[in-house]
C-alpha cells in the first residue's frame, strides 16, 4: 500500500470549522477524471486531498496491474481504510476533499454511514468517453483493459443517494468542473 496522506490531527483545525466539516466524495469509473477533479478541487478550497488509490493494500495493486479486476472482498479493506481517513478528518473538524471510485451503491452507503457531512461528486461518462481518456493515460497502474469490469460493478449513483452529477465527455476540463463545483456551493446544507 501506497502511504496515503495522513488525517489532520485535531491542533491542525483551522478556526471557524464545526463538529461536521463538509467531505468531498469525488466518484467515478477509472479514467473520469476523479483524481484530477478531486485535486484541484482541494487545491482550490485550500483543504486536504486523499486519493483512493492511496488506500489499496499491496495485494490490490498488484491484481490489478496483472489485469485481474478487484471483488468485494478485494475491496473491503480499502474502503474501511478510505472511511478511517474520512472519519479522522471529521474528528480533526476538518473539511476535505477524496476521490474513490465507488462503484457500487454498497460502497457509497458504507462510505457515507452515520457521515451525513459526506457529499457525493459523480463524475457520469459513457465507456466510450472513458476509453478514450484512458488510451490517452500515461504513467497509471490501472489497465484500460479492466475498464469492462468497471462499468460491470457500475451501479451508478441514483436521486436517493443526492448525488451532485457532472456530465462528462472527452472535452470536458477539469478546471472547468471545479470553477462549477465551488460556485455551486456544494458543502452548503441546500446544495
Amino acid at each position: 500500500m501506497t502511504t496515503p496522506p495522513p488525517a489532520p490531527s485535531p491542533a491542525e483545525k483551522p478556526a471557524g470549522v464545526g463538529a461536521r466539516p463538509c467531505i468531498l466524495l469525488v466518484t467515478g469509473v477509472s479514467g473520469s477524471g476523479k483524481s484530477t477533479v478531486g485535486a484541484l478541487l482541494a487545491q482550490r478550497l485550500g483543504w486536504p486531498y486523499a486519493e483512493a488509490d492511496d488506500f489499496h493494500p499491496d495485494a490490490n495493486l498488484a491484481k490489478m496491474v496483472a489485469g485481474q479486476p478487484l471483488d468485494d472482498g478485494d475491496r473491503r479493506q480499502w474502503l474501511a481504510n478510505i472511511a478511517a481517513w474520512i472519519d479522522a478528518s471529521s474528528a480533526a473538524g476538518q473539511p476535505a476533499v477524496v476521490s474513490c471510485s465507488a462503484l457500487k451503491r454498497a460502497y457509497r452507503d458504507g462510505l457515507r454511514a452515520n457521515r451525513p457531512n459526506v457529499r457525493l461528486i459523480y463524475l457520469d461518462a459513457d465507456e466510450q468517453t472513458i476509453r478514450a481518456r484512458l488510451s490517452a493515460r500515461r504513467g497509471h497502474f490501472f489497465p484500460a483493459a479492466l475498464l469492462d469490469s468497471q462499468f460491470a460493478d457500475l451501479q451508478p449513483p441514483t436521486e436517493d443517494e443526492h448525488p451532485y452529477r457532472v456530465p462528462m465527455t472527452a472535452d470536458t476540463l477539469a478546471d472547468e468542473i471545479v470553477d462549477h463545483l465551488v460556485a455551486s456551493g456544494i458543502c452548503e446544507e441546500n446544495a
